[in-house]
């Protein structure tokens, strides 16, 4: 794969600071534990992924600028030029986007921080299954690997694409970064298997965590049936 350059750095820093002001004002924006964030270097955050909202309010309420591998399907209109500005990253989920995983390993090469959704669509938020692009970055850089609850922003009962109502409870909850641990005398696509499981596995321990921690059901149980 030939070298990738990485969207320069001060690109997210000022997404993030608009970001962070929205959801401090619109929503009541809170986070969990962001010392487990590593305070510099690289780190590789992986998301559970439910809502429209969620890939927005992590970048803006995260504690350092990040790099979002966000569908190429979203880069359209002024939506589109928005995420562009702030320096997100387009991966074409059809495919093995080697140049969008290449460009996410040269943003974590310079000791930025990236943010992945592993289930690469919204679902219910549970993280049932993953992609593989995750684990493959991980293990090509040697970053440390960070999970994120993203909680309140699936209003249960209704579609991923409905907001929250203005002033409602949104938090981000990171999780005790760690690093792949795989076997690598086992043939490449066993050790990627191995490698992607134990990173769902890990994300859906953390995210159960944090809802009982945080006191929030499934993103899409309706709270109001008995």
């Amino acid at each position: 794969m030939s070298p990738v350059e990485a969207p320069s750095p001060w690109r997210p820093r000022v997404g993030r600071w608009v970001g962070t002001t929205l959801f401090h004002t619109a929503y009541r924006g809170r986070t969990r534990h962001v010392d487990r964030v590593p305070a510099d270097g690289p780190a590789l955050l992986v998301a559970n992924h439910a809502a429209f909202l969620d890939g927005p309010v992590v970048f803006s309420l995260a504690p350092r600028p990040v790099t979002f591998l966000v569908k190429q399907e979203a880069f359209r209109g002024l939506f589109g030029r928005v995420l562009d500005a702030v320096g997100q990253v387009p991966i074409d989920r059809t495919v093995g986007d080697r140049t969008a995983l290449g460009t996410a390993a040269a943003v974590l090469d310079r000791g930025g921080v990236v943010g992945i959704f592993p289930e690469g669509t919204r679902r219910d938020g549970e993280v049932e299954q993953v992609n593989q692009g995750a684990a493959w970055i991980a293990l090509r850089t040697g970053a440390p690997i960070v999970p994120v609850a993203v909680l309140g922003t699936r209003v249960p009962g209704r579609s991923a694409e409905t907001w929250p109502t203005l002033l409602s409870s949104i938090t981000v909850d990171f999780g005790e970064p760690f690093t792949l641990e795989v076997d690598p005398c086992r043939p490449g696509r066993e050790r990627m298997r191995a490698a992607t499981e134990q990173l769902r596995l890990r994300l859906v321990d953390h995210v159960r965590r944090a809802r009982v921690d945080n006191g929030t059901s499934s993103p899409t149980t309706d709270e109001r049936t008995p």
